[in-house]
């Protein structure tokens, strides 16, 4: 059965994102707007094929992300990079240089203004991503990182995939309080994974971290929040997935 439904999310997820991906080409040649209502369409379908498909449901703790911010998720699923459409009111996702050479998509992207950062440049990466987030929340918006740079596995050391000193840099320069995330979404929908498992996939929204501290405290304290709230929800999934009926 998993199986199944697996192969009936997929292919609608590849038809609804190629049928929206057609729909927003003209809108390239306007303004941000009309791309960012159609990108929460897309998101709230892709929402509603994992609920009616697979039978995974998705459960937000804490508040909507509104104003300007910067958001430190973990990034357990694919489903990380869509849903923040949801929970935010205008988010801006930091993405690494090469999505943005997809076809259509990387155009899309760049016409929301996604921060996109070339790993290999070192310096003045950092530097063009926080003149870029800069820009972000002047707007208004939201920025959202994934401070690991990379998705995890469920369950999977914080050492596997170690804090990158950018989110740091970032919080640094905006001099504004930064937003932890945790979230179990890698249960349902796993990292590189073709299947898709029904079950709750829980958001939490996790209380803010003040500007103004020391690098090496700011990282620490991030890590530890992120991955322990992580760890806890994790926990609870399994004990709903073992608990008897």
């Amino acid at each position: 059965m998993t199986l199944l439904r697996s192969l009936l999310f997929n292919a609608a997820f590849f038809a609804w994102t190629g049928a929206l991906l057609l729909v927003s080409l003209p809108m390239l040649l306007g303004t941000r707007a009309p791309m960012h209502r159609l990108t929460i369409l897309w998101a709230r379908g892709v929402v509603g094929l994992l609920r009616t498909i697979v039978g995974a449901r998705i459960e937000i703790r804490g508040r909507r992300l509104s104003g300007p911010m910067l958001v430190a998720a973990k990034h357990q699923s694919a489903l990380d990079t869509i849903v923040f459409f949801l929970l935010a009111d205008d988010p801006a996702y930091v993405m690494k240089k090469e999505l943005a050479s997809i076809p259509f998509y990387g155009r899309c992207a760049r016409h929301q203004g996604m921060i996109f950062v070339d790993r290999d440049a070192g310096a003045a990466a950092l530097k063009r991503m926080v003149a870029d987030a800069r820009t972000v929340c002047a707007a208004g918006r939201q920025v959202v990182i994934f401070p690991q740079g990379t998705r995890t596995a469920s369950f999977a050391p914080a050492a596997d995939a170690p804090y990158q000193p950018g989110i740091a840099a970032l919080a640094q320069a905006l001099a504004m309080p930064t937003t932890p995330v945790a979230l179990n979404s890698g249960l349902v929908w796993g990292r590189r994974s073709f299947l898709k498992r029904p079950g709750t996939i829980v958001i939490e929204i996790l209380p803010d971290i003040p500007a103004g501290l020391k690098r090496a405290e700011f990282m620490r304290r991030l890590e530890d929040e992120i991955e322990g709230a992580t760890a806890r929800l994790e926990a609870e999934a399994e004990a709903r997935t073992t608990a008897p009926s």
